[in-house]
């Protein structure tokens, strides 16, 4: 059986026979399940704010919610710069996501999940490191000094439990991958298009953004971590990790990530 190669070396900036164009296309792609309370809003914040250098187009998928947010997103149909697909049943975030990015059109990729845990405002933030050809791929960083980025008033013991979790996961991917990560499970990843050229994705769940860093890494797009701003929601906000079940999905999806073939 041959070995599995190792993690490719640091890519930044333009790579040879690669280009960006002088006013990319942005791809917005958030994936919506149940989120009735902040759905609308996001995306409304999401149209509104001001980009620089880019044009974008934000590309939606519903997963047939049933707790009214598909109704809310009908009303983004035929908006100019806006494509909302309609899954027929919820096949998870990474199902989704794969969904949106076979759909998109754009120069870079920005995941936006449905919630308001992250700041549209950090946009300029995660995108100027790619618009300057700095690197390829940025992860928005939560770790901004400290290692507590969740904080539940009413259930501080399931916030401290996260944060250790995070940091042991953090840890084994670091190890996996010969990185030296802080964040590497943060909802903001943007990158360029070309760096998912030969890599085939494969998670439907929430293990999906644990596939997609580590193959990108092994692909040679080390991620550039930039501080953003995280406001944690608690499970009864709606928080969707089931925590007795999906930490296996992310050691297995670590560790098969980063030795099946991309």
């Amino acid at each position: 059986m041959s070995q599995p190669e190792a993690v490719a070396i640091l890519r930044t900036g333009d790579e040879p026979g690669s280009s960006l164009a002088p006013r990319p296309l942005l791809s917005i792609i958030i994936p919506v399940y149940n989120e009735r309370a902040t759905a609308a809003r996001l995306i409304d914040l999401v149209l509104a704010v001001e980009l620089q250098g880019v044009d974008r187009e934000v590309v939606i998928v519903e997963s047939n919610s049933t707790d009214g947010t598909r109704e809310a997103m009908a009303r983004y149909v035929g908006r100019a710069g806006v494509t909302v697909i309609w899954e027929n049943r919820p096949r998870g975030k990474g199902h989704a996501v794969r969904t949106g990015l076979r759909s998109s059109k754009g120069d870079i990729i920005l995941i936006q999940d449905a919630d308001l845990e992250y700041s549209v405002d950090d946009y300029e933030n995660v995108l100027q490191p790619i618009l300057n050809r700095d690197t390829a791929f940025v992860l928005g960083s939560r770790h901004t000094g400290n290692n507590k980025i969740r904080s539940f008033e009413a259930q501080p013991l399931l916030a401290w439990l996260l944060n250790i979790g995070h940091l042991c996961f953090a840890g084994l991917i670091n190890l996996l991958c010969a990185t030296n990560l802080r964040d590497p499970f943060t909802m903001y990843k943007v990158f360029r298009r070309e760096c998912l050229t030969g890599i085939d994705l494969r998670r439907n769940g929430f293990d999906f953004d644990i596939e997609l860093v580590i193959k990108l890494i092994r692909r040679g797009y080390v991620p550039v971590e930039v501080p953003v701003a995280y406001c944690s929601r608690s499970f009864a906000d709606g928080k969707k990790i089931r925590v007795l079940r999906d930490p296996w999905t992310w050691v297995w999806a670590a560790i098969t990530s980063r030795f099946e073939r991309l």
